[in-house]
């Protein structure tokens, strides 16, 4: 979803995060990353985990995030 998609709703989804998907709760545009607090836009989430339901913005971020909950970091 984006700006110019048919009933795009603006401000924050809720989503449930699932292995290789997601399903939309609360329609919205972005998430906001776990780690770092930046928006992200639905079109581009890409790292989510799926047990702590959380999503990240970026790789490094979400390796970062998985280090602190195995406690390596």
């Amino acid at each position: 979803m984006d700006t110019f998609t048919t009933g795009s709703q603006p401000g924050e989804a809720k989503l449930r995060y699932l292995d290789a998907d997601f399903e939309v709760i609360k329609p919205g545009r972005f998430v906001t990353c776990a780690v770092t607090k930046r928006k992200i836009g639905l079109e581009d989430l890409r790292y989510w985990n799926v047990e702590t339901q959380e999503a990240y913005f970026d790789a490094e971020t979400a390796l970062k995030r998985w280090k602190q909950l195995a406690g390596k970091e």
